[in-house]
């Protein structure tokens, strides 16, 4: 187990406007156009870790806190311990601005590399294993909550060390689901029997103390026949309020029957001419920028909600006064010679965030595959025409020379 956190040059284009109160910042270089420096407050610098912290935890004495301990009418959040499993950083870094201790933990080969010094700085300690490991995973989970006093062990992302951490977890105490929870979630997830070309949404729930709210839900934004490859996502989705009961009753049932107890959900939901199917069930916070969706469109800060959660804290979620919709750059397969255009998408009035991770040499994958949700732009308006334009005109901005991919 060893420490990561540094990025290669060129890796660190990343926009991320969140308050619409702030002045936009034009940069002078091609480089720097879709970075955002944040400034001002100190809750955005980090926070001084507390003294002595390598000594305490259980190897001292004190027992491990579970999460309904967490959720007791002492106001402790300044001392909640947590660890955070496949962490974004925006989730580590609005967790620490509320005055949670975050230990991270990631797989070296997952994690993109611009990302890991944004995590490590909000994190008092960002830790690497091999997640195909699950010996070594296990092991690492075990030795980092007893030697830190974790108060609870949080999985954020999917795939197969969920179930590793989850089992420890449960073993330590540090986790308000069994494991056998999360297979149910999962049932039926990769049916086929749910044709491509079926409109999704995707919901965002929150579950504290057994009790489950439905928080919004996105559409997908696709290509369209014949592959139906997402291209991005538009919050709110644009349903009736029938539709949305129904949706939302189905992802509760899911749910409850599942013995979700405790944390954020991300279900995708197909929209069948007999009703809606849920098509997956996932114990973690909506990815691909959702969470920023939420807080353009509604003013909801659905990262925060989840550790106000934890606190047995209930969320009260704004209606939507706008609409929010993140596309991807819908680039070529190949290798990256010149882009121009990020200076024009970085002052654009309507456009709330970016990203283009991209440097002259790099391989840009298909649009498809999953790196290819690497670089987007984030846009709001009155109306989801108004949002798919502004993206459309977004990737028109964008202009790149890319070779294509040789066999």
């Amino acid at each position: 187990m060893t420490c990561v956190g540094r990025t290669p040059a060129g890796m660190t284009d990343v926009t991320d406007v969140r308050r619409p109160a702030r002045p936009r910042q034009v940069y002078p270089s091609v480089r720097s156009a879709l970075t955002f420096l944040r400034r001002g407050t100190a809750s955005s610098r980090r926070r001084p870790r507390s003294p002595g912290g390598e000594g305490k935890g259980n190897g001292a004495g004190r027992p491990h806190c579970t999460v309904a301990r967490m959720c007791a009418d002492s106001p402790r959040s300044p001392q909640f311990r947590l660890l955070l499993v496949m962490p974004g950083h925006q989730l580590v870094r609005k967790g620490a601005e509320l005055g949670f201790h975050i230990w991270s933990v990631w797989d070296p080969s997952l994690i993109e590399a611009d990302f890991a010094p944004r995590i490590e700085e909000f994190s008092e300690q960002l830790l690497a294993t091999d997640f195909d490991d699950e010996t070594s995973l296990r092991a690492t989970i075990s030795r980092t909550a007893q030697s830190h006093g974790i108060d609870a062990v949080l999985h954020c992302g999917h795939g197969s060390s969920v179930l590793p951490v989850v089992r420890e977890a449960w073993r330590l105490g540090l986790s308000p689901n069994p494991p056998a929870v999360y297979e149910l979630l999962w049932a039926g997830e990769g049916d086929d029997r749910v044709p491509a070309e079926a409109p999704r949404v995707g919901v965002e729930t929150l579950t504290v103390n057994g009790s489950h709210h439905v928080l919004g839900m996105t559409a997908q934004r696709t290509t369209g026949p014949p592959h139906f490859f997402v291209t991005g996502y538009l919050h709110p989705a644009p349903l009736t309020d029938d539709e949305q009961k129904i949706i939302g009753a189905l992802v509760e049932e899911r749910l409850t029957e599942s013995g979700y107890r405790s944390g954020p959900a991300h279900t995708q939901v197909a929209l069948l001419p007999h009703g809606p199917r849920i098509v997956s069930c996932r114990a973690h916070p909506g990815t691909d920028r959702i969470p920023l969706l939420f807080e353009i469109a509604r003013g909801f800060d659905l990262e925060a909600a989840v550790f106000r959660g934890l606190q047995g804290s209930r969320p009260v979620v704004p209606k939507a006064s706008r609409y929010a919709e993140v596309g991807f750059f819908l680039l070529p397969e190949g290798r990256l010679e010149t882009y121009t255009g990020t200076e024009d998408i970085a002052v654009t009035p309507w456009v709330r965030g970016a990203r283009f991770p991209y440097t002259v040499g790099d391989r840009v994958a298909p649009i498809g595959d999953p790196h290819a949700r690497r670089a987007y732009v984030v846009v709001e308006g009155d109306t989801p025409e108004v949002t798919r334009e502004r993206v459309a005109k977004a990737r028109q901005d964008l202009v790149t020379d890319i070779r294509a991919a040789t066999p």
